[in-house]
C-alpha cells in the first residue's frame, strides 16, 4: 500500500479500471493527475460519466492528451508513482486495418511514456498488462512463468509493451512492475465487453450472442479487487516482476449467463455463433504470487460482482433515459 500521501499519475484515467483507480487513490489521500486521450473507441460522454466522482475533487487534475505527443515531462514533474493503464483494448477489433491503432496506443505510447521517465526519480511504474499475452496456455491455473504465446494482435501489443517496460528498467533503472489482469468486470465496464453486452441484450429483449459453445472458461476479476491489487503493487517489493491478478476461479460463459438470469429474473435467450479468431478457449490465473508478494486476495464473488454491475447498469440506463426525456 502507498502509506504516505504522494503525487501519482494514472494514464487511461477516464476508462473503466482507470476511473475506479483514481477514486481509490483520492480516497487514500493522494494527489492524482489523470491522463486520457478520450479516443473514439467508445463515447466520450461515457468516459466523462466515469469521472463524475473525481472531476471536482480538489486533489484531482485531468490532462486530456495522447501519450505519443503529450508534454509528459511537464505532466510528470514531481510524480512519485505512475499507473500506466492507457491503451487500445479489445481482441476482436485488433485484426486487419485497425492494427495501426493498437501499435500507436499500446506500443508507441508506452515507449514515449518510458522515455519521459528516464530522468524522473520514480518510486514505481505499474503497468497494466493482460492475460491475453498467454494465448492458449498449456496449463491451468497459469503461472507467470508460462511462456507467453498471444493468439491475437491485441495480446501481441500488450506483450510488446510489457517487454518495453523491462527494457527501460534494465537500461535506465525505471522501477517497473507488470500486472496481468484477467477479464475484469463490474460497474462502468466498457460497452464492448461481454457482461455489458449481455445486460444490454437482456433488457432489450434480444438474443445474447455467444462466440463458441459457451463452455469456454474465463477467470473473471471484479474491478474493486483489480484496483486493490494495483495499488498494492505500487509499494510492494516486486520491481521487475510480472504478477497475475485473477478472480480466484474459472467459470464457463454459460454459467455466467445462468447467474445473470437468476439475478435479473429475465430469461436469457442465447444465440451461439462460431468462435472468434484470437479468443483463447480457456483462461485461468495462478494468483499465488499476488498472495505472497502483494498480500492480496480477491474478495468479491462472481455472483456479488455481477449483482453490483447489474444495479449500476440499470441505474445508468435509467439516467440516460431521463436525460433523453428532458432534452425532448
Amino acid at each position: 500500500m502507498l502509506d504516505a500521501p504522494t503525487r501519482v499519475v494514472v494514464t487511461g484515467a477516464a476508462g473503466f479500471i482507470g476511473s475506479h483507480l483514481c477514486e481509490r487513490l483520492l480516497a487514500d489521500g493522494h494527489q492524482v493527475t489523470g491522463i486520457d486521450s478520450f479516443s473514439d473507441y467508445y463515447a466520450r460522454l461515457r468516459k466523462q460519466q466515469n469521472l463524475r466522482g473525481v472531476s471536482a475533487h480538489r486533489n484531482f487534475v485531468l490532462e486530456e492528451a495522447d501519450l505519443v505527443d503529450a508534454d509528459l515531462r511537464r505532466i510528470l514533474d514531481g510524480t512519485t508513482v505512475v499507473f500506466h493503464l492507457a491503451g487500445q483494448p479489445g481482441v476482436r477489433p485488433s485484426w486487419g486495418g485497425h492494427f495501426d491503432r493498437y501499435v500507436h496506443d499500446n506500443i508507441v505510447a508506452t515507449q514515449r511514456l518510458l522515455e519521459s521517465l528516464r530522468e524522473t526519480p520514480l518510486q514505481r511504474l505499474v503497468f497494466a498488462s493482460s492475460s491475453s499475452v498467454y494465448g492458449d496456455a498449456e496449463r491451468f491455473p497459469t503461472k507467470e512463468t508460462a511462456l507467453p504465446r498471444p493468439v491475437s494482435p491485441y495480446g501481441m501489443t500488450k506483450l510488446a509493451a510489457e517487454h518495453l517496460t523491462f527494457v527501460y528498467m534494465r537500461n535506465f533503472g525505471i522501477p517497473a512492475t507488470s500486472l496481468r489482469y484477467f477479464s475484469v468486470y463490474g460497474p462502468r465496464q466498457r460497452p464492448d465487453m461481454a457482461f455489458c453486452r449481455f445486460m444490454e441484450a437482456l433488457v432489450d429483449g434480444e438474443e445474447i450472442e455467444i462466440f463458441g459453445d459457451g463452455e469456454q472458461t474465463r477467470e473473471f476479476t471484479y474491478v474493486g479487487d483489480a484496483v486493490d491489487g494495483t495499488v498494492k503493487a505500487a509499494s510492494a517489493d516486486v520491481v521487475g516482476q510480472i504478477i497475475n491478478l485473477g478472480g480466484g476461479s474459472r467459470v464457463t460463459v454459460n454459467r455466467v449467463l445462468d447467474t445473470l438470469e437468476d439475478i435479473s429474473r429475465i430469461n436469457v435467450r442465447r444465440q451461439y455463433l462460431p468462435a472468434a479468431p484470437g479468443d483463447p478457449r480457456h483462461t485461468g490465473a495462478s494468483i499465488n504470487l499476488a498472495r505472497e508478494r502483494l498480500g492480496w486476495e480477491p474478495r468479491v464473488s462472481l455472483r456479488e460482482g455481477l449483482a453490483n454491475q447489474w444495479r449500476w447498469f440499470q441505474e445508468s440506463r435509467a439516467g440516460a433515459a431521463g436525460a433523453v426525456g428532458r432534452e425532448a
